[in-house]
């Protein structure tokens, strides 16, 4: 790996690192992290166009190439697969997930690791158990790589009646029950990052993927004003940092690691091995 501070996210299907994320991963590419993505899946049991036509092998050819497409607009490192079903992520054994996780997280070794949160931003179970797989093996690979700081996707009122307004009533249905999306409470929210810059490239990383652009038609539509209301800041909870705390609102995802990297970069000493309270 070169020597530059890493973000790793780690999602469950191919266009939710542009959606959820497209702003950040752009924006720290640019200010010249390494960024990697982990999807759990290819989505080949959702829909292209607007019926379920394709077969799921097919499918699954058509998203891994508009993922990858995605990735070279946002600037990401490197993609990897954990080869799981589409719509079954809940039903993995859970220590395979885990390992196939820690095994990418000792490998690149990130400073910053991204995922959803616990609810899986609508109740999505594939959201909610990569949230669950990614939290286990951030612990479990502490054996080898402690990752410094991890985060959740963490999204306020504002942001999702934005996002509902321009898209559609975002809701899972498991198990014959309706789970609708439950914004974070403003408080709540550790991380807003300015991406402002950057809304124009993850649209075009939204975009990328056209097997599900039906679905996201009024987006098309949009004015700018909207589309940078959308994408233009994204939020964040810290689960967890070993570099930095406190009630202050966090502008930045290396916050507390930057300083810490450049000194050590130029005494010689690992990264981390300086942590402010």
């Amino acid at each position: 790996m070169g020597n530059r501070l890493r973000l790793m996210a780690v999602l469950a299907h191919p266009d939710d690192e542009s959606l959820a994320m497209g702003g950040t991963l752009a924006r720290y590419a640019d200010e010249g992290m390494e960024t990697f993505l982990v999807t759990a899946t290819r989505g080949e049991n959702g829909r292209y166009g607007l019926a379920k036509r394709w077969s799921p092998t097919a499918l699954a050819r058509v998203r891994e190439a508009e993922l990858r497409a995605a990735c070279d607009v946002l600037g990401i490192s490197e993609l990897s697969f954990l080869d799981y079903e589409d719509g079954a992520v809940d039903r993995v054994w859970a220590a395979d997930a885990s390992d196939k996780i820690a095994g990418h997280i000792e490998r690149v070794r990130p400073d910053v690791v991204l995922t959803f949160g616990p609810e899986g931003a609508y109740g999505h179970p594939d959201h909610i158990a990569i949230s669950q797989f990614t939290t286990a093996a951030v612990v479990q690979a502490a054996r080898r790589h402690q990752v410094a700081k991890l985060y959740y996707v963490a999204w306020r009122r504002g942001k999702w009646d934005a996002y509902e307004t321009a898209l559609k009533r975002l809701v899972s249905r498991v198990d014959g029950v309706e789970r609708q999306a439950v914004p974070w409470a403003d408080w709540a929210v550790t991380t807003v990052l300015d991406t402002t810059r950057y809304w124009p490239v993850a649209w075009r990383a939204i975009s990328c993927h056209q097997s599900q652009m039906s679905v996201y038609e009024k987006l098309r539509c949009l004015p700018a004003q909207q589309h940078q209301a959308l994408w233009g800041s994204q939020e964040f909870y810290r689960a967890f940092s070993l570099v930095n705390g406190g009630r202050k609102l966090e502008n930045d995802l290396f916050e507390g690691l930057r300083e810490n990297f450049h000194e050590a970069t130029y005494t010689g000493a690992a990264p981390h091995a300086k942590r402010c309270a």
